[in-house]
């Protein structure tokens, strides 16, 4: 499965809502996708976690007027502003929501239950507060769309001179999978409603670059054998992988940024 991260769901489904533009029943059945449940915790004015539906009317209420995606990474808070007890929850999660309009963020805590192949999932987003500053190192749709060709170029001149391509049938699935889809074309539903085309054809390339990052590292070392070949793969694979999420959140808040221009 391509890199979705449920703060890009909520993000995306929580914007379509507030801009009218879906149901919240629509919403909510977006944003849990496979999950079995998601609550919010900490709301103002509620003393327990309460469901989905009513904690987006609840913050809309609180004046929140758009949601955007951090996707922060040691060294890298991509997307957060402060302050350091929800920068350190967001980069433990490696993902947070952060409120346009409230002074707010979620961060969500994720609990796995069940056998392998019947895992429950439950997801628990925690209503803390931020500080209203721009968001670190995101970049425009434009840039991040001239940063991901580049990118693209470099991961696959890296992977081919360290022989670490995808190998295996786990990674051919993942690669097969991913060229199907992008032979079909960017889907017009790969963001919820209210985003601009440039918006999902850059989360669409973000996701082939972070899918082929991600096999480099996950599945099978090809030539890169020993310990140094492997550390020097990580290191050549990095700064791929920090544009990659750079465009990641660049097109989740695409929605927002529009609004607000």
């Amino acid at each position: 499965m391509l890199f979705e991260p449920r703060s890009g769901r909520l993000a995306a489904w929580g914007n379509a809502l507030l801009a009218g533009l879906v149901s919240p029943d629509e919403a909510v059945l977006s944003i849990v996708g496979e999950d079995a449940v998601h609550r919010v915790a900490g709301l103002p004015g509620e003393a327990e976690p309460v469901g989905l539906t009513l904690a987006l009317g609840r913050l809309r209420a609180l004046g929140v007027s758009g949601l955007r995606v951090a996707l922060p990474a040691p060294g890298h808070p991509l997307g957060l502003s402060g302050p350091p007890e929800f920068n350190a929850r967001a980069l433990e999660a490696e993902e947070a929501v952060v409120c346009v309009g409230a002074a707010m963020g979620l961060v969500p805590e994720v609990t796995e239950a069940g056998p392998a192949g019947d895992v429950h999932v439950s997801v628990v987003w925690h209503c803390l507060p931020v500080r209203e500053a721009p968001p670190a190192d995101v970049p425009s749709l434009g840039e991040a769309e001239r940063e991901l060709a580049e990118a693209l170029r470099e991961a696959t001149v890296v992977l081919t001179r360290l022989d670490v391509a995808g190998s295996g049938p786990v990674a051919e699935a993942a690669l097969s999978a991913y060229r199907a889809r992008a032979e079909a074309g960017p889907s017009d539903k790969a963001l919820a409603p209210g985003y601009p085309v440039r918006a999902v054809r850059v989360l669409s390339l973000a996701q082939r670059v972070d899918l082929m990052v991600s096999l480099a590292y996950e599945h099978g070392h090809g030539g890169a054998v020993s310990s140094s070949e492997m550390a020097a793969r990580a290191e050549a694979l990095r700064p791929v992988e920090r544009v990659a999420r750079r465009a990641l959140v660049a097109a989740y808040n695409a929605a927002v940024e529009e609004r607000l221009r």
